[in-house]
């Protein structure tokens, strides 16, 4: 028998993973065995490997929160923070333009007021999710 420790962020992928492969929803806890198996590949090579999933009591915001992390890891969700002029049209054509790239933008944060540039230009900053 052995104790294997995992990282909150290992449990965190090893969720997110069931969750995209297997569509089997676990708590933190019923992801910890496969967080070790995932950590620690060498200690399981060549055995025969049981793990136990349990538990689906995870809260829905903090669920959405790691789903969106593992995202970040896995490449498929970023966020670019772009100056552009201050016309009509400009957001279109960015906005045209990471589409192109096979992203879709999920959230744009438009900012004027707050902006550090000068007041010919526009700083804007978008979620986007490639597809």
């Amino acid at each position: 028998d052995d104790l294997v420790l995992v990282e909150e962020g290992d449990i965190e992928q090893a969720l997110v993973m069931l969750l995209e492969v297997e569509k089997t929803l676990v708590e933190g806890a019923g992801a910890a065995g496969l967080a070790a198996l995932l950590k620690y590949p060498e200690r399981f090579q060549g055995k025969r490997v049981g793990l136990v999933l349990c538990g689906g009591n995870i809260d829905p915001l903090l669920l959405a929160a790691i789903i969106e992390r593992g995202m970040v890891r896995a490449g498929r969700l970023a966020r670019i923070r772009v100056s552009a002029r201050d016309i009509p049209g400009t957001l279109a054509r960015i906005t045209a333009t990471v589409a192109e790239a096979g992203a879709n933008i999920d959230e744009v944060h438009h900012q004027r007021a707050f902006s550090e540039v000068i007041s010919a230009l526009q700083s804007a900053g978008l979620d986007a999710e490639l597809v």
